[in-house]
This record gives C-alpha cells, sequence and structure tokens, in this order.
C-alpha cells in the first residue's frame, strides 16, 4: 500500500492512499514507567496508611500530631510521605532492572546495534497496566505485593521472548541464569541487612 510521511514534530502522521492517517512516535510511551512507578506507590501508600493510622491511634502518637495538624492534614501528610518513600524504592528498582536487563543483553546478545532495546520499548504497558490493578486493591498490602510480582513476572517472559531472537540457545540460558541469580543475590542481601538492622534495634532496647 502507498503511503505518504509528513514530520509534524513531535509526532510523525502516515497517511494512507485513502488518506487515513495514522499516527505513529517511538516515544508515545515513555511516560509510561514514571506514570507505573506513581500508580504503584499510590497503591502502596494507601494500603500502609491505612494500619499505620491505627498504629499510631493506638500507641497515642496520634493525638499528639492533632495538635499541629488537622485530623485530614494528618492523614495527607502521612499518605505524601509514603508515596515519596515508596517512589524512591520503585524508582531505584527501576534503575536496577534496566542495568540488569542490559548487563544481560551485554554478555549475552549476538547483536550490538540496540535493536533489542527497541522491542521491548512497550513492555512499561505491562507495568501500566499492573499498576491500575493494584490502585482496586489498594486496601489490602499482601494483595498489592502479589500484583507486582505477578506484573514483574509477565515483564520478564515478555523480555525474554522479544529479545530471543538476538540470542543462541546457550545465550538464552545464560541471560535467564544472570537474570535470576542478580536478582535472587540482590533480595537475598536487603533482606539479610533489614534482619541484622532489626535484630541491632531488638536488642538496643531495654527490657
Amino acid at each position: 500500500m502507498a503511503c505518504s510521511w509528513l514530520e509534524i514534530r513531535p509526532y510523525y502522521v502516515k497517511t494512507n492512499r485513502q488518506g487515513a492517517i495514522l499516527m505513529k512516535n517511538t516515544y508515545l510511551t515513555s511516560y509510561f514507567p514514571l506514570l507505573s512507578i506513581l500508580l504503584f506507590s499510590l497503591s502502596l501508600a494507601i494500603g500502609v496508611e491505612i494500619p499505620l493510622l491505627a498504629f499510631l491511634k493506638k500507641t497515642g502518637v496520634y493525638d499528639g500530631m492533632l495538635g499541629f495538624f488537622s485530623e485530614s492534614g494528618v492523614k495527607l501528610s502521612l499518605l505524601a510521605l509514603l508515596v515519596v518513600l515508596f517512589f524512591m524504592v520503585f524508582a531505584a528498582l527501576k534503575i536496577v532492572a534496566d542495568t540488569i536487563n542490559e548487563l544481560s543483553l551485554l554478555f549475552f546478545s549476538m547483536e550490538t546495534d540496540g535493536e533489542s532495546l527497541k522491542k521491548v520499548r512497550t513492555g512499561p504497558m505491562i507495568f501500566m497496566a499492573g499498576a491500575a490493578v493494584s490502585l482496586l486493591s489498594f486496601q489490602n498490602v499482601v494483595i498489592i505485593g502479589g500484583i507486582f510480582i505477578l506484573t514483574a513476572l509477565i515483564y520478564f517472559i515478555y523480555f525474554v521472548y522479544k529479545v530471543s531472537s538476538a540470542l543462541s540457545s546457550s545465550g538464552l540460558i545464560g541471560m535467564i541464569f544472570f537474570q535470576v541469580l542478580s536478582w535472587s543475590f540482590l533480595i537475598l542481601g536487603v533482606v539479610y541487612l533489614a534482619i541484622k538492622v532489626y535484630n541491632s534495634i531488638m536488642a538496643s532496647l531495654p527490657v
């Protein structure tokens, strides 16, 4: 089918023989990672805020906070603080994930032009969908965590499928092992440090 191209920044407008206009922009989904992080952060913040408020009321801290803020002010302040906290965590995970993905391609991919990365540009749509679903379960942190893990697993399968054409059989196996081992060491390291810090805090408390 004969087509003509017209460049209208920042979009490319493609018209076919019948005059229909098709929009094509490689960077159309560039904001999806940020939006996904914000939605996941918001859903987790709302889910954590509910038991946190109950804990603060039980310990009497909440009544003291009402001396400085109104009831709605306390809730909004806690929500904003939790959103920022989870945003930083997810942003760090995004950086680590991108690094691990590109390192795995560096070590095991047979192409060097970055075509594999172009193939997975629509991958953030998976996290976008998962983040949207997580908002429906914001009152259960366990469900939100499960949605995030399931979304990450689906993205991993999508990533492997998209880049598999540039990998040999041994390269594919090597990349999968590299990804699994990298995330396993990272998660186990964080859990180990968290346990050590928790034990040191509990040991320092007066009996």
